[in-house]
């Protein structure tokens, strides 16, 4: 699907409060799953909700979920309707008043019917959008998944056709007399970094750290989008 087409909103995914930091570009939506390397799945089992935190991979218009295949979150997830969230955290934002403390972020959520992934080949394909989304490179790297390894492995697809995604940046937004108060007020920026490989106890000496491994090492994991204007606004709700 074209990245630049305009979200499709229904009713579950229409923004109802603070629709100004609402995204409408499809690329947007990419930008921020791609960004990502944890969702959180919901899904109703038994007449109760549960929320499963896993990896994922993106692929065109499809979103790629994996676990064991024991796990009774993500095979009861097969045929029903789930929501998929994936949020970054930019920074704290501290105003001059308790009510406007907020927080940076961008947040997308995903509705859907999700599909158990079948046939060996498909979820291959599917497992190797994960690996890549975690660590890009790391497929071609490494040994690939047994027969048994693979059958022990459950991949959820989901279309990415409902979605809606809202992203709050800049500066605190206070009421207007509130400025001349002399309480500090600023944004604490927050990234996700890598720290330097830590080589596995057991590796043979002479296995060199390979690049796509060095490559990720003091590097920012999707870096917040520029700060802009702020306006006033209650505490930051991640959910539409």
């Amino acid at each position: 699907m074209d990245s630049e087409l305009p979200l499709s909103s229904t009713e579950r995914s229409r923004l109802h409060r603070l629709r100004e930091r609402g995204r409408s570009n499809r690329a947007e939506l990419y930008a921020v799953l791609d960004a990502g390397l944890i969702c959180h799945l919901g899904v109703v089992i038994d007449g109760a909700p549960v929320v499963l935190p896993t990896g994922y991979g993106r692929s065109g218009d499809t979103l790629f979920l994996h676990g064991s295949s024991a796990n009774r979150s993500l095979i009861s997830a097969d045929g029903q309707e789930v929501c998929v969230t994936v949020t970054h955290l930019d920074g704290l934002v501290c105003a001059r008043s308790v009510f406007h403390h907020s927080m940076n972020y961008r947040s997308a959520m995903v509705f859907g019917t999700a599909r158990l992934v079948t046939g060996d080949e498909d979820r291959l394909a599917a497992l190797r959008v994960i690996t890549e989304q975690l660590v890009p490179g790391r497929w071609a790297a490494t040994r690939g998944p047994s027969r048994k390894e693979l059958a022990a492995t459950a991949v959820l697809a989901l279309p990415l056709a409902e979605s809606s995604v809202k992203v709050r940046t800049g500066p605190p937004g206070d009421e207007e007399e509130d400025y001349a108060l002399d309480v500090w007020a600023g944004v604490l920026p927050a990234t996700l970094m890598f720290g330097p490989a830590r080589p596995d106890p057991r590796l043979a000496p002479d296995v060199a750290t390979p690049e796509h491994i060095r490559a990720l090492a003091g590097r920012a994991r999707g870096p917040a989008p520029a700060p802009a204007p702020a306006t006033a606004g209650a505490v930051a709700r991640l959910a539409p």
